[in-house]
Order: C-alpha cells, then structure tokens, then sequence
C-alpha cells in the first residue's frame, strides 16, 4: 500500500481501455488529495468499481462486480463502496435502490471530484449520488506516469464523447458530445510517458478520427500524429477507433511516412451491406466500407487491418449476413471482434422491428467467428518465417525449464489481439526492451517466436537498437 494519508483505495475496472484511462486520472486525483492507493482493492478502506454499460454483457459483468465488492464490504472486508463510470452516469436514477449497499455513485463529469466522495462516504455518509446532465467535461491526469496498463505501454485519450448518431449505440447519451484536447498538452504528455520508460502509446477516445473537428480543426488527428512522430526516442504510437468514413488519404501518408506510427488501422465496420448500414444509421459509411481495405492498403501496404462486426441487427436478414460474410473473406482482415446485437434503450434501434432471435444472432456471431479463423490460419502462416521487432512486456512462467516471454508485435494491440510468446530471450532483458524474433508459429490471434541476432534495422522506422 502506498503511504500517503489515512484512507487507502482500490480499483476494479471494467469494459474498455478509456474507462482504464479514466481510472488513471482518478487515482491520481486522489493521491494528490492524500488517499493511498491499496495493493489491491481486497486490502483496500473504499473499493471504486468503474463500470462498463455498453451492452448486456458489460451490465452484467458490472453488476456482479458491484454485487461482490458489496458482499466484500458485508464481511468486513472494506469500510465503502464507490461506482463510477458508465453505468453510474446511465441509471443514477435507478441504482440506488437496486444496489442499497454501495454508499456513493459518481458521474463520469465526476472524476476530478472523486477524493472529496470518497471522504465524505468513508465520515458516514450513505447514499451519495454525483451525477450530472449530459456530460460536457474533459480531464487530464495530474501524474500522468500512473500506469494501470500493466506493462510497458500507456493509454492516451485524446477525447471525449460522440457526435455519431449509431442506431445501437447509447455512448453519446452516456459521454455527451464529442470534445477533445489540444494538440499540445498531449504531445507533452506523450514525452513525458516516453521519458518514464513507456515503449507504446495508445491513443484512444470514442471517435479518434474526428479528433479537433469540434474546434472547426480539418486535419488535426494528422497533426497530432506529425508531432508525436517528431518526439525523440524508440517507441510506438498506436491510433485505435477509427470511423471509416474519416479517414482521409492525408491521415493514411502521414501513417506511411511516419518513423513512429504503428501501421496498423482499428475502423470498426459493424456491417457491409448497405441496408443494414443504412437501418444503423451509418449510411455515409457504405462507400467506404466497400472499398477501405484495398484504399488502406494501396498506400499502406504492410497494413495490420482490425474490425468489428454486428450481426443480428434490427433487420438483418440471411441474404444481408451472407453479405457480410463473403465480405469478410474477402477482405482477409487481421483482427475481427464480432458482437451479437443487444438491445439498447434509449437508441434509435431500440424500438425497431426484425430483430433476429437471439438463436439466430448467436449463430450468426458463431459462423463469423468460425470463417475468421480460417484467414487467421492463413495469415499465421504466411508470417511464419518472418521477422519483427517485438516489445517485451513480461516473462510468462517457466516451460520445461526454459523462460518465454509475452511480448507485442506492431500488428498486436494491447488486450484485444493475442500475444506473441518468444523463446530464447537473452539474459537481462527487461519488461519494455525491444528484441528482434522470428516467428514460428502460433494458434489463433496468438503467435510464437524466438530471439533472433539477425539485423533488422533496416525495416524498423525509429532509429535505435535494442534498449
């Protein structure tokens, strides 16, 4: 535990990378207001759940992490419970008397006021709600080298919020509208994550491509990423949540022509056909969608291509999933999150007829899945023999006496896209050095390499050899 001040706190925090990101900046707001971070949040004084409320599968989970940390705190085991996050925002109303346990709700425009909370739960009070209207603020982290990622990489949010009107889609309603910071203060952030050992930075928000457009900035995100790129140093920076009617041939050359720029393009697609796309409210995304993977890589030609699909959607019908699924195949994506519909109140989708049972759905999600893995098989295979720098992020138990390393390829995102586990890894190598391998196989997302003194520099775009 840290020691700093008379209440310590621990976090479990659900859903995707920005709730990470949003946890970061918490933690540091509060120790800068004398609260200890705990070890972990089962020795913690106040557990803050940050929750998820994206779909079915994200309430539950956050659900059942309230419901624990309550039955923890019943036990003795903690004196508070906090919620954050999304599903706090969402149904402040409602929460209260579904969870009589938790002693305090915050908002997602709350973060900055989260040690103030947390004080005054733990003097006594009970049945705290901070929770605004539509979310309208943005904040930075005050020790921004405060790192839950868990290796040698940091998440970077660049924004706040959505304008896109996506029929499934409740973030707008949970996050308000698109905001994003200044170009500046997140170069200097970046240099300073760099300077403390950080070997990736991730950058992230609801709709990165859109980054400054809210400031009337046309071109903005390529900005950003020129001077990122200019930072000196050995390390990546990957753009994640692209939307693929934005993405302009100016942001695909400054990705070509970068030293720093990991080329690899995260454009969730949700659909190929037309109707459907058009039913989800992402009728300017029809043109591209048919045509993005070819445009990225003519101009990007060692492009690493990640999606996702949503099958099952008010509507779909067999022949608009056949669709998509020769779709897929064509296209030889490298990364494919696929998700089955859920039903989102409050959405435009919400009140539409047609939806497929979710037998059909899970069937649908099954079947994209099962032809995904024949063209993760194929490009697994054509990539073994090749070589790559890898990140190193730590060694994994030992395996007949030999140590393997997990490690990170430039085609590999943090969390979503497997690992790549490296044999033969020299003596006194550390977490966030980088190593040449060669791949040697692999199963699914995941692939397997050993350490390699071959020299190849040439192919790397940021200068220096291994840290």
């Amino acid at each position: 535990m840290v020691k700093n001040g008379d209440i310590s706190v621990g976090f479990i925090s659900l859903g995707c990378a920005k709730n990470v990101a949003d946890a970061e900046v918490m933690a540091g707001v509060l120790l800068d207001n004398g609260v200890a971070l705990a070890a972990a949040p089962e020795v913690a004084d106040v557990i803050i759940v940050n929750t998820c409320a994206f779909i079915d599968e994200a309430r539950e989970e956050t659900a059942a992490a309230i419901l624990q940390a309550c039955a923890h705190k019943r036990g003795g085991g903690c004196k508070c419970v906090v919620v954050t996050g999304c599903f706090a925002q969402r149904y402040n109303e409602r929460l209260p008397a579904a969870f009589p346990e938790v002693d305090a709700f915050a908002g997602v425009d709350e973060i900055d006021n989260i040690a103030a909370i947390v004080r005054r739960v733990v003097a006594g009070e009970s049945g705290v709600v901070e929770v605004s209207g539509r979310p309208k603020r943005l904040f930075r982290s005050p020790r921004p080298t405060l790192s839950f990622s868990g290796g040698p990489f940091s998440w970077l949010k660049i924004a706040e919020g959505c304008n896109r009107a996506c029929a499934f889609c409740a973030i707008p309603a949970i996050r308000g509208r698109f905001r994003s910071h200044d170009v500046s203060s997140l170069v200097a952030e970046a240099a300073t994550l760099i300077q403390a050992g950080s070997r990736e930075i991730n950058l992230i928000s609801q709709d990165t491509v859109a980054f400054g457009r809210d400031r009337g900035e046309s071109g903005a995100l390529e900005v950003l990423l020129r001077e990122l790129d200019n930072l000196d140093g050995d390390f990546w920076i990957r753009v994640l949540y692209l939307y693929p009617s934005m993405i302009s041939d100016s942001l695909l050359e400054t990705i070509a022509g970068s030293r720093h720029i990991c080329r690899y393009f995260d454009v969730p697609l949700q659909h190929s056909h037309e109707a459907v796309l058009r039913a989800m409210c992402r009728a300017d995304t029809i043109e591209a969608v048919a045509t993005l993977p070819q445009r990225i890589r003519a101009t990007v030609p060692d492009a690493v291509l990640r999606t996702t699909f949503l099958v099952g959607f008010p509507g779909e019908r067999a022949p608009h999933f056949a669709h998509l699924l020769h779709y897929l195949e064509e296209a030889q994506f490298d990364h494919v999150g696929v998700f089955a519909y859920s039903a989102e109140e409050g959405t435009a989708a919400f009140e539409m007829r047609g939806v497929p049972s979710e037998r059909v759905a899970r069937e649908r999600q099954w079947r994209l899945v099962e032809a995904q893995k024949e063209v993760v098989r194929k490009i697994r295979q054509s990539l073994k023999g090749s070589d790559h720098k890898a990140l190193l992020i730590k060694p994994l138990p030992p395996r007949q006496g030999e140590t393997i390393w997990e490690a990170r390829l430039e085609r590999q995102a943090a969390d979503v896209d497997g690992i790549t586990r490296v044999a033969a890894v020299p003596a006194g190598k550390r977490s966030g050095d980088w190593l040449n391998v060669t791949i040697t196989g692999g199963y699914g997302y995941n692939l397997r390499a050993v350490a390699t003194d071959r020299d190849i520099m040439g192919r790397q775009r940021f200068t220096g050899g291994d840290t």
